[in-house]
């Protein structure tokens, strides 16, 4: 996590076909301190462009784009420029591009009707590792898994994956619910830098590149029931 007196400041390219939605956002996220937009775009192709140009730390980018649409534009931007974070601008939960997005690589999945101030922490959130998904979207995560018809049985760590402990399991539950560190440490009486660590483990025995693709797995995997933990 970023130190409040230490935070990092954001570039950031903004990609929407729709000019004044995009100078909208520009204003507000200009408006912010440690956010910068340094490129616009309307189309994937010039965020691809702007990106192997700018190298910004994050992309938002839209979806329904002429040319080149958001979804194929992150397949290669994190195919080039694995470094720079994605994150998906839609306006709708329903959605049918989520799971494409998820599995190239996005690290965030948000809808329009955010409010400012919750766009500001979610920005933040995603250069911090964290989880940058709408509550709508990870409801219809969870409404995913609440379909597949195995969905009532309680994994354990020999059934879930590679040598996932009983805590990761727990962890990555409560991620795919779009909760923070701050708030599975809180929910779990365990402290913030604990949570990070078995993110970060969880992610490297299952060979996942961020939460957002670990909150996939668990819809993917059945993982949606939360079991007793250890320690």
């Amino acid at each position: 996590m970023f130190p409040a007196s230490r935070e990092l400041d954001i570039r950031i390219v903004l990609v929407d076909d729709q000019p004044l939605f995009r100078r909208a956002i520009a204003t507000l996220i200009g408006e912010q301190p440690r956010l910068t937009i340094v490129g616009e775009a309307d189309n994937g192709l010039q965020a691809l462009e702007l990106a192997r140009s700018l190298h910004p730390d994050m992309v938002l980018m839209d979806v329904e784009m002429p040319v080149m649409n958001g979804v194929e534009a992150t397949r290669r931007i994190r195919e080039e420029l694995p470094d720079i974070k994605v994150v998906i601008l839609t306006v709708s939960e329903a959605d049918d591009h989520l799971f494409d997005a998820i599995r190239f690589g996005a690290h965030g999945y948000l809808l329009k009707d955010l409010r400012p101030e919750q766009l500001y922490d979610l920005i933040r959130a995603v250069m911090r590792d964290e989880t940058a998904l709408s509550p709508a979207i990870a409801g219809r995560l969870l409404r995913e898994f609440r379909e597949r018809p195995d969905a009532g049985r309680v994994v354990t760590p020999e059934a879930s994956g590679p040598n996932l402990t009983q805590r990761e399991i727990e962890i990555l539950q409560l991620v795919a619910e779009g909760l923070s560190n701050k708030e599975i440490g809180g929910k779990l009486s365990i402290t913030e830098g604990t949570v990070k660590n078995h993110v970060h483990n969880a992610l490297e025995k299952l060979q996942l590149e961020n939460r957002i693709q670990a909150a996939a797995y668990v819809v993917r995997h059945g993982m949606g029931l939360r079991a007793s933990s250890d320690t």
